[in-house]
């Protein structure tokens, strides 16, 4: 912290407290002397740019007010990636309005400066913190979110509003709603000092998620410690979970005064010397705690603790040495431990096969916000403004027992809302959507706390948020009693914080709502019972993580006698959630490929039994959760749910399951999506790649936030987003709905995956391909073949070769080739052998997949085209025809170069970019046959098009070609990189300056340009068409393709092989060059008038949004249901009440031309 002298803050203080009225003419001298107290840089003098200041006064902010009308406002004070500051107005002016001009009564709710600290004040308070919010959305995209607002009282106070995941749709009051205001005598606390000197110089260091996570990683490390001590004396892991989560319960407790102060710590220093008493002793504290009473062991009176955790009161015995490791544990201050956090590390560091992952990263709480926010959150904010507006209406009336009425009937609709997280593992969904509702709370009663006789809402009784709202499954037990303790220790957390005792709660202490249970979230089943083979022995597999070294190579194997026991379950069905408002969670990752292998084959077979015609077979794990919670929703059993699941959502067979939801006649609609954003798995803490999406009843517009920039910031990325509002597709995209493309006729059978091994034993270098005889032994140079993947094409090729004996029978290949047979024997066959598939358990010497379609596709072509599946930059690339393709590449089998030509133009890329998915930590594009290729329209080009668009592609293959053959370690991936800046014109660093002219990649950009200028008149088409519409038309131009096949004209790319017999062809002149038109826009919803006055105000900002621009009262009256003519005077009377009282609170702005917007 700073030094400031007591005798500068006092003449601070002095000098501001009399600064009279006029804070509106002072606050940027009273903020510039603000900074000079902090020792803080000052604000950046004005400049001719001021539209990129990014620490100044006045900051300019553009307002659309739609029909090509803009606004300009001033933010008071700016500071990017810091906050952004609103002055309170010092007017007494009051604004006036439409129904005003017209000589209609003045709103009551339209006042200037109020006296402070009443209801009016708070209200205007509130309205500028609204208006920090929309100049904050007002932002640039680039600058981001900022993650707090401050609105100043001068010579008063300090409000501050935070958003901690910068998403902009929640800042809350910080650190809580009972201290987010600083007053200006606050200022002689120190720490009060620093929060607000950190505010301007590290807003990130504030976040109190960042300080916590360090200790409790720390805490987490040392039980850790301890747990291994304890298995090695002997006890097993279920012993010592049980025993810790005591001990930690404990230390928490004493550290939050629920138990007296050091009295647990000073328990367990008592029994240094009489280790031999210390289970007896601590026993009798844990029996204590349970029933309540007076506590021997601590000499006094404590509270009734109850819950399950105690009613096991054993303790392990332990050595001396373990009991300091408890003791030091102990010294820790457990109160600070972040519960969105402590589930996932307390998990690792009680699993002892776990506990290595501990210092692999964990999940930032701030990813966590960003799908419980608009879940959960959201919703009931908006109510919150509804019932807010409600009851300023009838404050204004004069009916304040209404007033009052309105904001209580929210509190207890808050205090029923229930959460369900059907996969919660230890408890971090639940525990920041309890925070966040006992956030929402704190507003809702420091609200009703500014009515006349209103006493803050007692916690022994009445309306209250408690863990008993959140609901989780969770199928294992571990960590389903590890999320219980966390959602304990985080209400309690929040209850020590917000009051500063334990004195106000009663007893007992932890109640056994059962809220979280241990169950199957998606299958359920009468019994399940080990399969039997045909000995009547029950059937093993390998557990699938246990390894040994091989006894010839010294590499891990699997250890064959490590089994586990395959059980088949009994009439499964698909299990029961139990009824919840909200569901949001993050289900495992398990796609549909390592189903078996992760869950078990008797469990996979009655998952699909269970789900049959409902969930592809080939959908990954986390669409039965998405399925079941879209059902419950459109049945209108819960009003939203939101998951976390790995980017491949929109990849075919998992977009099936979104497809079919959104197309149903009570439709789905998602309201927000990220498609792509990073991850931890808490599973083993690997960075992986993630999408989100929040469902929600009917057709609606959502939300889709686009990752645009990620700055690494220890454990999480700084993440900045550009986002739309229109309808988002299964792809989870908006615009050009490409997932209408249907696959054509024309491009099947000549597309596939290249060969899946299986096994890496098949790979060897030359070398070893010359000592298997490769040169020598006649015949095998046709078994033993250059070998491509991937990373072989994106990086440097590795100059390895593959084994390959399809079509050979095991004693076929040990009489040809004797040699291969051992090589494959000893390399491949230990770990097939463990594989649960029988084909490639029995059939060891051969690919997991012998691509016998493209063998045949490839048959008598001298070259082909390759893609890699998963990649930076789409590339294709033409291979000569003895290469081996690796599964990883996808390989079309056409030869002309024309066709290469039309792949590598931007017309195919970016069909291939939305069209396919998006994997990985490096968020790399997808290449999926089925939706990137065979859905793709080929232009219908004449024969010196085709010549053209040919000589470009060859041109462009030679030249990469022949750079990385000048260079070895150029790659196309540098390349490519390099390509990209010049096309955005950033500048090129050194590094990148030698790829360009390693590459001559001006060269290639030209090549390029070219190719686009070529294809795009080859659809006759402009060169220089949108992005978007260039989408458009090519879905436009499928549908017109697939019409034409259902006619019998089909346009085959490579007749010769698809088309044997010569059935009709398609006509291959130039097709129509009209752009298809786009579908008729539907009419705009007609809304319901509701009859509850909250319910109104929600309404009408429906409308608005609905209007999709500014609008009056009169032309929003227009988008509820009709009303008999005698009765639209009073509706628009109501609407534009509302209108003005949302406006009054700051909810909604007003355009120079009297109309209202968000």
């Amino acid at each position: 912290m700073s030094q400031i002298s007591t005798a500068a803050v006092e003449q601070f203080i002095s000098r501001w407290k009399a600064s009279g009225a006029s804070e509106r003419a002072n606050y940027q001298l009273f903020l510039t002397e603000l900074c000079e107290l902090l020792g803080v840089e000052k604000p950046m003098p004005a400049t001719d740019k001021v539209h990129e200041a990014t620490y100044t006064f006045e900051r300019p902010v553009v307002f659309d007010d739609g029909e090509g009308k803009t606004s300009t406002n001033f933010i008071d004070l700016y500071k990017k990636d810091c906050f952004v500051l609103e002055a309170k107005q010092g007017s007494d002016k009051a604004d006036i309005s439409e129904a005003e001009k017209l000589g209609a009564e003045r709103v009551k709710t339209k006042t200037g400066t109020a006296t402070r600290d009443t209801r009016t004040w708070e209200r205007e308070m509130k309205k500028a913190k609204e208006q920090a919010l929309r100049y904050a959305r007002s932002l640039p995209t680039t600058e981001g979110w900022p993650p707090f607002l401050a609105v100043v009282d001068v010579g008063y106070c300090i409000d501050l509003y935070a958003d901690f995941a910068r998403q902009g749709k929640t800042y809350v009051p910080f650190p809580d709603p009972q201290n987010y205001r600083i007053t200006l005598a606050d200022f002689e606390n120190e720490e009060v000092r620093e929060r607000l000197r950190l505010l301007f110089t590290e807003p990130l260091e504030l976040d109190p998620s960042r300080r916590a996570a360090r200790v409790t990683r720390q805490l987490a490390e040392r039980l850790a410690k301890l747990a291994t001590s304890l298995e090695q004396t002997g006890y097993t892991p279920e012993q010592v979970s049980g025993f810790l989560m005591r001990c930690l319960f404990t230390m928490f407790a004493e550290d939050v005064e629920l138990l007296p102060k050091d009295s647990f710590k000073e328990l367990l220093k008592l029994y240094r010397q009489n280790i031999q008493y210390f289970p007896s002793a601590l026993k009798a504290l844990w029996e204590s705690m349970d029933k309540g009473g007076f506590a021997p062991a601590l000499h006094r009176e404590i509270p009734q603790f109850n819950g399950y955790l105690f009613k096991d009161p054993e303790a392990l015995p332990i050595t001396e040495a373990q009991l300091d490791l408890l003791i030091l544990a102990a010294e820790a201050n457990w109160a600070d431990v972040e519960p969105a956090i402590f589930g996932t590390l307390l998990e690792r560091a009680l699993q002892p096969r776990e506990r290595h992952k501990l210092g692999a990263h964990y999940t930032p709480r701030a990813y966590v916000e960003r799908l419980v926010m608009p879940t959960v959150i959201e919703p009931l904010r908006e109510e919150w403004e509804a019932a807010r507006t409600a009851s300023a209406i009838l404050e204004d009336s004069g009916d304040e027992a209404g007033a009052r009425k309105e904001i209580e009937n929210f509190h207890r609709r808050l205090c029923s809302v229930r959460v369900l997280d059907p996969a919660c593992g230890s408890g971090n969904f639940l525990y920041v959507t309890l925070e966040h509702l006992k956030r929402l709370e704190g507003e809702v009663t420091e609200y009703l706390e500014h009515f006349p006789g209103q006493l803050k809402i007692d916690m022994t009784g009445g309306y209250t948020v408690t863990p008993a709202q959140l609901l989780g499954l969770e199928v294992n037990p571990r960590a389903a009693a590890i999320a219980d303790v966390v959602l304990w220790i985080g209400y309690l957390q929040w209850h020590f914080r917000a009051h500063g005792s334990a004195t106000r709660l009663s007893n007992p202490i932890l109640r056994e709502y059962g809220n979280i249970k241990q169950q199957d979230a998606v299958l359920s089943y009468s019994d399940r019972k080990p399969r039997l083979d045909a000995n009547k022995q029950p059937v093993t597999r390998w557990d699938g993580h246990s390894t040994k070294p091989h006894p010839v190579t010294g590499q891990e194997v699997p250890d064959e006698t490590a089994r586990t026991i395959v059980y088949d379950y009994l009439d499964p069905k698909p299990a029961t959630w139990p009824e919840a408002d909200f569901i949001v969670g993050n289900p495992p990752f398990i796609g549909d490929k390592a189903m078996r292998g992760a869950l078990g084959d008797g469990y996979v077979d009655a998952l699909r039994k269970a789900y049959k015609s409902i969930v592809p077979e080939s959908a990954d794990f986390v669409m039965f959760w998405w399925h079941k919670a879209a059902e419950i929703v459109r049945a209108d059993k819960a009003e939203r749910f939101g998951f976390i699941t790995t980017n491949s959502l929109k990849q075919t067979f998992n977009r099936r399951v979104i497809q079919e939801q959104l197309d149903a006649s009570n439709a789905l609609s998602i309201v927000y999506a990220i498609p792509d954003h990073p991850w931890v798995d808490s599973a083993d803490g690997a960075a992986v790649r993630i999408a989100m999406t929040v469902g929600d009843a009917g057709k609606q517009a959502g939300r889709l936030s686009k990752v645009v920039v990620e700055k690494d910031n220890g454990d999480e990325k700084i993440i900045s987003f550009d986002e739309s509002i229109a309808k988002i597709h299964s792809d989870l995209s908006v615009g050009a709905e490409i997932t209408s493309a249907v696959s054509l006729k024309s491009n099947q059978s000549i597309s596939s995956f290249g060969m899946m091994l299986a096994g890496s034993g098949f790979i060897v270098t030359p070398d070893e391909a010359k000592a298997l005889g490769l040169g020598t032994i006649p015949e095998l140079e046709q078994r033993i073949r250059p070998y491509r993947n991937g990373r072989d094409l994106t990086s440097t090729p590795r100059g390895v070769m593959l084994i390959d004996m399809f079509p050979l029978s095991e004693v076929e290949l040990r009489t040809k080739f004797p040699e291969v047979y051992q090589h494959l024997s000893i390399k491949v066959k230990p770990e097939r052998e463990q594989n649960n598939r029988k084909r490639l358990k029995e059939q060891w010497w051969l690919f997991g997949e012998c691509r016998q379609g493209l063998r045949a596709a490839l048959k008598g072509l001298q070259k082909y085209i390759s893609t890699p599946e998963t990649a930076k930059h789409r590339f294709f690339v033409s291979q000569d025809a003895s290469i081996l393709p690796d599964h990883k590449l996808v390989n079309i089998a056409l030869e002309d170069a024309y066709h290469l030509g039309v792949l590598s133009s931007k017309h195919h890329v970016l069909w291939a970019m939305a069209a396919g998915g998006r994997l990985g930590v490096g968020n790399d594009s997808v290449y999926n046959s089925t939706r990137c290729f065979q859905t793709f329209p080929f232009p219908a080009a004449t024969e010196a098009q085709q010549e053209q668009i040919r000589s470009i592609a060859e041109a462009l293959d030679a030249h990469r070609k022949q750079r990385q053959a000048q260079h070895p370690t150029l790659t196309i991936t540098d390349m490519y990189n390099v390509l990209e800046k010049l096309r955005s014109g950033e500048a090129l660093t050194p590094k990148e300056q030698k790829t360009h002219e390693q590459g001559l990649v001006s060269i290639l950009l030209q090549l390029h340009q070219e190719l686009d200028a070529a294809v795009a008149a080859a659809y006759g088409w402009p060169a220089n068409l949108p992005e978007e519409e260039i989408l458009e038309r090519l879905v436009a131009l499928n549908k017109e393709r697939a019409a034409e096949e259902a006619r019998g004209l089909i346009r085959w790319l490579r007749p010769a092989y698809q088309n044997p017999q010569g059935t009709q062809q398609g006509d291959l002149g130039m097709e129509s060059k009209k752009k298809g038109k786009a579908a008729a826009v539907s009419a705009k919803e007609q809304l319901a008038w509701p009859k509850n006055l909250s319910e109104q105000a929600q309404a009408v900002q429906r409308a608005l949004q609905l209007h999709e621009r500014p609008a009056t009262a009169q032309e929003l009256l227009h988008q509820f249901k009709p009303v008999a003519k005698a009765q639209q005077p009073q509706r628009l009377q109501q609407i534009n009440s509302l209108l003005q009282t949302l406006h009054g609170l700051g909810l909604l702005r007003k355009t120079e031309q009297e109309q209202y917007v968000k």
